[in-house]
């Protein structure tokens, strides 16, 4: 493979712009480098998550997960190119259903927690509603490709699933809402 970065401090970036992989260069306040950027945040995220003891499955998913965030990063970093499809897509709903199978039904909101691994599943969870909703923005101006919108989507509902497969792993239970208080 060749060598792709082979300067890191280009100074190119002081005068608030950033490049594309297209060559374009934006403002680093434009809608696609926020969404850009709310995809490496969730990526960072995922990555904490992996520093922790985890099962070997919920490990496997969670690297496959990272690399189709690299692929989507792609896609915002060169517009029109579709590099997300259903593939990708399908294949996040298919680990959360795996994964939900085993987990018994939800009948209340669950707070974020568990044990370590699980709450920060839970952070990197909100940390992908966020990019999702930049990826939204983005698409109320630009054309972003539905598979990436859905995604995000599909990546949230599967870290919500790994988080109380986390906290199920570790023995802890989950915490949940009690619901509003009664009304005086």
């Amino acid at each position: 493979m060749a060598h792709r970065l082979t300067r890191i401090t280009t100074r190119t970036g002081d005068d608030g712009s950033t490049g594309l992989a297209d060559g374009r260069r934006l403002s680093k306040s434009h809608p696609r480098i926020a969404a850009l950027g709310e995809v490496d945040e969730l990526n960072s995220s995922l990555g904490v998550v992996l520093a922790e003891t985890l099962p070997e499955s919920v490990e496997d998913v969670l690297r496959e997960l990272q690399q189709m965030l690299f692929d989507l990063g792609a896609e915002l970093s060169l517009p029109d190119t579709g590099v997300i499809g259903d593939a990708q897509v399908e294949s996040l709903e298919a680990a959360t259903q795996r994964f939900n199978a085993d987990l018994p039904p939800l009948r209340e909101f669950v707070l974020p927690g568990g044990d370590r691994a699980a709450a920060l599943c839970h952070v990197a969870r909100a940390a992908c509603r966020r990019a999702e909703r930049a990826l939204v923005i983005l698409g109320e101006s630009e054309t972003v490709g539905e598979p990436a919108r859905r995604l995000l989507n599909r990546a949230s509902d599967l870290l919500f699933v790994l988080a109380r497969v986390l906290a199920r792993a570790a023995g802890r239970e989950e915490v949940v809402w009690r619901g509003l208080p009664p009304r005086d």
